[in-house]
């Protein structure tokens, strides 16, 4: 992996990623903290998480506009404009004007920008670094996310507890800063392409939108024809569960301690993604099925016990558990779909595959946070263990999915995941 890092490009995008991530982890805690406090019910944090996530549904339309537009001008802008946004929180508790209507405005926002973010990420990491680095690259980012979310989520519940959320909020906004003068340097090469018309700028509205159009059914048609739309709906029930956690992870913890604990338990999960992403690369000689099949059936049964056991550092522990198979299994399959898409086709795809897996997110945060208040926290925690383990049985059941072999010799047209570019439009827009 000490070979990715001579690559100065790669090195930037790293750094850049570090630093950004260590900017939303802080965000994330105070702002659903935020609107636990100000609120006063997981119906509030239910509704911010609904507001936040809404718009990773929808990536899948920027999928398009990553893969015409420059990467690292998405990458800039960002985290320029994010950083202005974030800054309207301390604004207006300095004004007197604070509220957990504020802040659900200015979270959904700041998330609709971050989602040009990770397929412009996912975009340019092929075109960086080499194909039989691909495991390694995506091991490294996600060292970046989850490592960095494993400090900085246990640091800023104990910062929240100490000086209060809104102090986070500007915190965050030196962080995107930052990582916006790092992204400048970066060297992005244009993607292999056929369409020797991707500059022109001056086509009609009419024919960009049909250009639009066009490129966004080639991403959902290359998905829906593929394995990898059964991968997706299985995701899209875990991740509903998933959400309705999070929407009462703050009230549940609140139950133990306060805001540090709701820290601890939210690093304890990324901190076990953390250490399933570094195990990526030897494990990726194993089938992809047994992965998903055993790590996410390890994963549920590990949640469900961390609900159960009402001993804070027992449950901290086994929450670090399940998230060990999640962070494996994200870079491993971050890798293939990476190794077998054509790379003017990436953008789209991988919003798509996002969008899907996370689709039903935004719902589950709702009815997690009106589930909450009528049923009680430790019953929808309870709901998000299954849902890891139906994502086990998913892939057990699934004839094609439980044959599926290991990312190095995965054969492609059998699955739907041919290497063959879709027909392109000429226009631009």
């Amino acid at each position: 992996m000490r070979s990715l890092f001579k690559n100065r490009a790669f090195a930037r995008l790293f750094l850049g990623r570090l630093i950004t991530n260590a900017g939303d982890s802080v965000y994330t805690i105070a702002a659903m903290w935020l609107a636990f406090e100000l609120g006063g019910s997981s119906f509030y944090t239910g509704l911010a998480g609904f507001l936040t996530m809404l718009p990773q549904a929808f990536q899948f339309l920027v999928g398009p506009l990553v893969d015409r537009w420059q990467l690292r001008r998405i990458l800039v802008g960002t985290q320029i404009v994010q950083g202005i946004l974030v800054l309207t929180i301390p604004f207006a508790a300095a004004m007197g004007w604070l509220s957990v209507g504020v802040v659900l405005v200015v979270m959904p926002i700041v998330s609709l920008l971050n989602q040009f973010v990770y397929p412009a990420q996912q975009a340019a990491l092929p075109r960086v670094v080499e194909e039989e680095e691909l495991v390694e690259a995506n091991s490294a980012f996600s060292f970046a996310y989850q490592g960095v979310d494993f400090v900085f989520t246990a640091l800023g519940g104990i910062v929240v507890a100490a000086v209060g959320a809104v102090s986070l909020y500007l915190i965050d906004s030196v962080t995107f800063a930052i990582a916006a003068l790092v992204f400048v340097g970066v060297r992005i090469p244009p993607a292999d392409t056929n369409d020797s018309d991707r500059d022109e700028d001056t086509k009609n509205v009419t024919s960009a939108m049909g250009d639009y159009r066009m490129e966004l059914s080639n991403g959902i048609r290359y998905v829906c024809g593929s394995a990898l739309v059964w991968v997706l709906l299985g995701s899209l029930v875990v991740n509903a569960t998933i959400g309705t956690a999070l929407a009462v992870l703050p009230a549940y913890a609140n139950a133990y301690g306060g805001p540090d604990t709701y820290g601890f338990i939210l690093a304890a999960i990324t901190g076990g993604m953390l250490v399933g992403s570094l195990s990526a690369t030897p494990l990726k000689r194993f089938s992809l099925a047994a992965l998903s099949v055993g790590g996410f059936a390890l994963s549920g049964l590990s949640w469900l016990a961390a609900v159960a056991v009402g001993w804070l550092p027992a449950t901290v522990g086994l929450f670090f558990l399940a998230g060990v198979p999640i962070g494996a299994t994200n870079v491993i399959f971050s890798a293939m779909v990476q190794s077998v898409v054509p790379e003017d086709l990436m953008g789209r795809v991988s919003s798509v595959l996002a969008s899907g897996s996370v689709g039903a997110m935004p719902l589950g945060s709702l009815l997690g946070g009106i589930g909450g208040d009528v049923f009680g926290n430790a019953v929808v925690m309870t709901t998000a263990g299954f849902g890891l383990l139906f994502i086990s049985t998913c892939w057990l059941t699934h004839p094609l999915l439980r044959n599926l072999a290991d990312v190095e010799d995965l054969r492609v047209e059998r699955y739907g995941l041919t290497r063959s570019k879709q027909p392109e439009p000429s226009e631009s827009f």
